[in-house]
């Protein structure tokens, strides 16, 4: 008796190994017998044998993409009619009449959490007919500290009827009656460092760092790279001293400016920024061109006269000037207001000399279109850190567009040109020649060469200046007047529109 029972031990032990590796047949048609083992490295071994009543057919569909984890299933094998077909993210089984045996090995269903291991397995889910009966049963190199079980309808929360670790330390699941997309769903905690822990999740919630998510953050840590090294660039160039460049001042000889910049631009685009001496000169350019006459009435008492009305060779800026110098026939230098500076501006950045101020819109724009598309995408689809993404580029854009000088390439060209135009005012006698001297006169005063150009020039007359047309002064006597003029400009900068306003003396 004693050898018989040393005989049996071996049988005994192996026992419940068998039946880890191999459940019994169903013994109810449309019903399930499933084993479970899950390895040291993580995987899990499944074994399902499944009885499909004659004539029929039975469906299974496994997700592998589910309560935001990924499922890997390998190794797939069918014993008896059926088939087994992968793909879009699932595994389907098709089974046909009689008994089939399923084998598969599934990788990521084991989890860890405070030192905690978890085993989490559909034993039963995806089936497109009522099953009578799902047995199973689940083996793990050592015995699990709990053990939950749940039955019904997929994130339903109702409890096996029959869950439990036998003496043998394998655990045991019995279901009847699993209607049709209901599953039935094992979790087993073992012991920390039982096995490998193989769980991949995937970032759920509207705001997941998903595939699409995490390639438009990179493209936009790209481009604010580039934007970062385009404005640094930009900057250093913009900020580097001007070197003159040498000019062609006379062109058969008639005065030529460089690009045919005007006076009022050279201000613009050596400080960037429009001054009153601009403004001053601009209008002494249009006086030196015969549209408007300088009519000194005694001493410090001067009157603007319209001479010829302003026609196509005139730009917006220049008819503001005009207008706002002279709002009638004739005004003194009392009713002079500043004008034509936006029409200043915007016609040196249709000349490209400035760079358009897009940049600044668009950067508000898109941080609303990305604060729009953050709250949409967050109550609809998912993806919401695209908003973010583009709301982000709305700020750096917005950042980009302050930092940016708003000088372009040509305009730091045409700069280096005015600083040769200026050296060359230094340099070269001036011509006997009224009309050559008058029409570098603005050029001159805006540079702030006036006095240097018309040092030998005194003696000539100014054909735009005097009591009459006959009775033209001398240069010299012009240049109380552009002070004056220039000084008018600048105490009406401090003015409303409305505010009376006192001659500023000389």
């Amino acid at each position: 008796m004693k050898l018989a029972a040393l005989l049996m031990i071996p049988f005994l032990c192996a026992t419940p190994a068998t039946a880890q590796d191999q459940p019994s047949l169903p013994g109810l048609p449309q019903s399930v017998e499933v084993a479970l083992k899950v390895q040291r490295d993580g995987s899990l071994s499944v074994t399902e044998a499944v009885s499909v009543p004659r004539d029929t057919s039975m469906t299974r569909t496994i997700p592998l993409r589910a309560n935001a984890r990924v499922l890997g299933i390998r190794n797939i094998s069918v014993e008896g009619a059926g088939n087994a077909e992968s793909g879009n993210d699932q595994v389907t089984f098709y089974l046909r009449g009689g008994t089939s045996v399923l084998r598969y090995t599934v990788d990521g269903a084991v989890g860890t959490s405070l030192g905690v291991e978890h085993v989490t397995w559909d034993v039963a889910s995806g089936w497109d007919t009522r099953l009578e009966l799902v047995r199973a049963t689940f083996a793990a190199p050592a015995v699990p500290h709990a053990l939950s079980c749940l039955a019904g309808p997929p994130d339903s929360t109702t409890h096996c009827g029959a869950a439990q670790i036998d003496h043998s330390g394998l655990t045991r699941v019995s279901v009847p009656n699993l209607q049709p997309g209901s599953r039935v769903q094992l979790t087993a905690e073992l012991p920390g460092g039982t096995v490998a822990a193989t769980e991949k999740l995937i970032p759920t919630g509207p705001f997941a760092a998903t595939a699409p998510v995490w390639w438009a953050w990179l493209a936009f840590a790209v481009l604010s790279i580039a934007g970062a090294i385009a404005v640094f660039v930009r900057r250093r160039r913009d900020r580097q001293p001007g070197r003159a460049t040498p000019v062609q001042l006379l062109d058969n000889g008639r005065f030529s400016s460089p690009d045919g910049v005007l006076p009022g631009h050279v201000g613009l685009l050596l400080t960037g920024r429009v001054s009153s001496v601009d403004l001053a000169a601009t209008v002494l350019d249009l006086c030196v061109r015969n549209y408007l006459w300088v009519s000194e009435d005694g001493p410090r008492n001067w009157v603007l006269v319209r001479r010829n009305p302003p026609d196509e060779h005139l730009t917006a800026f220049e008819r503001a000037v005009y207008t706002a110098a002279v709002p009638g026939e004739a005004a003194t230098l009392a009713e002079v207001r500043e004008a034509g500076v936006r029409e200043l501006i915007a016609d040196t950045v249709r000349r490209g000399w400035r760079s358009p101020k897009r940049l600044s819109k668009v950067g508000p724009r898109l941080c609303g279109y990305g604060v729009f598309l953050t709250i949409l995408l967050a109550f609809t689809v998912g993806y919401a850190q695209l908003g973010l993404v583009l709301l982000a580029t709305g700020i750096v854009v917005t950042a980009a567009a302050r930092l940016l000088p708003e000088r372009t390439e040509a305009g730091l060209d045409l700069r280096d040109r005015l600083l040769g135009l200026n050296a060359q005012l230094l340099t070269m006698e001036t011509p006997d020649d009224e009309l050559l001297v008058s029409r570098v006169l603005p050029y001159a005063y805006a540079l702030g060469e006036a006095d240097a150009w018309q040092v030998n020039a005194c003696s000539l007359s100014a054909y735009w200046y005097g009591a009459s047309a006959e009775e033209a002064a001398t240069l010299a006597r012009t240049r109380e007047f552009v002070a004056a003029l220039t000084v008018a400009f600048e105490g009406a900068r401090h003015l409303r529109p409305d505010e009376p306003k006192t001659p500023a003396p000389a």
